[in-house]
């Protein structure tokens, strides 16, 4: 399925696969040689510690190739009626109006005010429409929203 990323976080995903595919590898390369010069790998911890980080390596970079072939760049929305991936909303939440975009996990950032459509806000929020009233399960317990806009 889609990842339905903002263009910040094509960009920040792109760079940092360019970076793993260039630095990270360089650098996971430069520490095998190195640790695989001490002799028995057997029995050599340096040289299965980066190994490891390799295969962790790989995997991310696997991923990242993943995300990025199949996104879908979200550009401005047409269709302002419901809360969608990619929505700017502006709630009346935890006693105060706050301004939200929801977004794919691997851009959530809550102190930027991105949250993910998976949080337990951006799971009650998806397909409200302005007007709607709904209750969001915080660590503090329940909470009561309403949707005064969305962008």
């Amino acid at each position: 399925m889609p990842k339905k990323l903002t263009p910040e976080a094509y960009e920040k995903l792109k760079k940092e696969l360019e970076y793993l595919k260039t630095e990270g590898r360089r650098e996971i390369a430069e520490r095998l040689k190195h640790s695989a010069s001490f002799g028995d790998l057997t029995e050599n911890f340096a040289y299965q510690q980066a190994r490891e980080d390799q295969e962790f390596l790989e995997r991310r970079i696997a991923e990242l190739e993943s995300i990025l072939s199949d996104a879908v760049i979200i550009t401005k929305r047409k269709n302002k009626k419901t809360v969608d991936v990619g929505s700017i909303v502006t709630l009346f939440f935890d006693g105060k109006e706050q301004k939200f975009q929801i977004v794919e996990p691997e851009e959530a950032n809550p102190t930027e005010g991105k949250i993910s459509f998976k949080s337990p806000l951006g799971q009650a929020i998806l397909g409200k429409k302005p007007g709607d009233e709904f209750l969001v399960e915080t660590p503090d317990g329940k909470v009561k929203c309403k949707i005064l806009r969305i962008e």
